[in-house]
């Protein structure tokens, strides 16, 4: 072997960048292989003249305590930045206008989102019979316990925002696991909400506000924080097309780039699922294929930055239903959540459209999609007809989103037995236990605590 590290991380995106760090942290050998020339994955920042735009996520949660140690560690090189107030309004497209989703009973009562014989029906929500199918949708759980419109004009622009994705194919235990767990464990949401307030007031002290959050200066600034932690020696860019297969007691990875082999007795995956064949071509077909087979959603990102933002509302965004049958999923309105997205009085803005019910949207033209935005900034936000942006940015990805349907039962458990069968092989990355921000924060760092501990508990014994 031309080299012999304790740990191989693949992918550099936020997972394995975050993986590597604290393993690093705890003393271990870590290498970290990158097959594109770049690191962080979907996370970059692209600045123009005073206006910042995210090409992937815009946001994330402070939803655990992983997320607030990450940036405690981290504080010297990046700041995590709460949004503002005004992003707690989200605003929902219906009939031609923007309405704010209630946020008080008085507010629920008069809002036009929702039917008035669901808004009566759902007063008794606390009192319907828990569901009995662990694969039930997340529209039929939103329609049996709230109601038809709750699904049209919540939960379905709420799910496109997060998933790009059509909440009647996604499994509530496997993409919404917090909502799935309050009837599971209390009966009702309204109930399990209630019954949770001490709970959350326990995590409030410890930092965890449910705030949303990002960067100051853009995610680009917790990528480059991350990479100041690792070595040029402890990681590998433009690797292409790696494979890694059992050695022994441990692991080998081929590096084609290089032409080197590396031992490890451990290999963490951080990447897509269409990307895991090609790397372990040594897993048998019929166990690869369920988790390789996972479906993602396209979406089309377009930043635009407007010198004047005096029509843009202060919220976290509009979402688009699907009902509505516009080509956009939503309108994210990056200047009133943060100061540093746009110079003095202008707005940073991103436009998202495609997703599973859109896909063909991705293969808009530029001029195309500067269409849409136009249109939406004279027909959304009331901007006069012919506005034009005074700074665009598009960003396409073909495989943007996973989609946690009812063939995800079956990829984790392909997952758990093939770390089972495998010893030292760890299958993780969005392809499980989430897809936001914090989720994979979450993940990387419980993942970093179990190979510290099995190293440490290892070296023991063999001492």
């Amino acid at each position: 072997m031309d080299r012999s590290v304790d740990v191989v991380v693949i992918g550099a995106g936020i997972t394995g960048l975050t993986t590597a760090f604290l393993l690093l942290e705890k003393g271990l050998s870590v290498l970290l292989i990158e097959k594109s020339d770049r690191i962080g994955g979907q996370l970059c920042t692209v600045s123009d003249e005073g206006f910042l735009f995210e090409s992937g996520p815009n946001t994330g949660v402070v939803s655990n305590i992983e997320v607030v140690e990450l940036f405690r560690k981290l504080s010297t090189d990046c700041t995590l930045e709460i949004a503002r107030k005004e992003s707690k309004v989200r605003l929902i497209w219906k009939k031609g206008k923007f309405h704010s989703l209630p946020g008080s009973l008085g507010e629920a009562v008069r809002t036009p989102l929702f039917t008035s014989y669901d808004k009566i029906r759902v007063l008794f929500e606390p009192f319907r019979k828990k569901g009995n199918d662990s694969l039930e949708s997340i529209a039929s759980m939103t329609r049996r316990r709230l109601g038809q419109s709750y699904l049209d004009y919540a939960v379905d622009p709420f799910i496109s925002g997060i998933y790009a994705g059509d909440p009647d194919n996604l499994v509530t235990r496997f993409a919404m696991p917090k909502l799935y767990q309050l009837e599971e464990n209390y009966g009702s949401f309204v109930r399990g909400a209630i019954k949770r307030h001490p709970i959350l007031a326990q995590e409030k002290k410890q930092g965890i506000s449910k705030e949303v959050f990002s960067v100051k200066g853009g995610f680009k600034n917790l990528v480059t924080a991350l990479r100041n932690k690792i070595t040029d020696d402890q990681m590998i860019l433009s690797a292409g097309k790696i494979a890694v297969y059992p050695s022994g007691d441990g692991w080998t990875t081929e590096i084609p780039s290089t032409g080197e082999q590396i031992f490890s007795r451990q290999v963490i995956s951080t990447v897509p699922a269409y990307a895991l064949p090609l790397i372990f071509s040594f897993i048998d077909f019929e166990w690869m294929e369920p988790i390789a087979s996972l479906r993602y959603a396209p979406v089309v990102q377009i930043g635009v930055g407007l010198k004047d933002a005096s029509l843009v509302p202060q919220a976290f965004g509009g979402l688009i239903p699907s009902k509505e049958k516009e080509q956009l999923l939503g309108i994210l309105f990056n200047s009133s959540c943060y100061a540093d997205r746009a110079p003095e009085g202008g707005a940073s803005l991103s436009f998202f459209a495609g997703g599973i019910k859109c896909a063909e949207l991705l293969q808009l033209t530029d001029a195309e999609l500067k269409e849409l935005v136009v249109d939406a900034l004279h027909r959304m936000l009331g901007y006069p007809a012919g506005t034009l942006p005074d700074k665009m940015h598009i960003f396409r990805h073909e495989w943007a989103i996973p989609q946690y349907g009812a063939d995800s039962e079956l990829r984790l458990k392909c997952i758990t037995y093939l770390q089972k069968i495998y010893p030292g092989l760890i299958l993780a990355g969005s392809i499980r236990d989430g897809i936001g921000l914090a989720d994979r924060i979450k993940q990387a760092t419980l993942i970093a605590q179990e190979v510290g501990d099995f190293m440490t508990k290892e070296g023991n014994e063999t001492k």
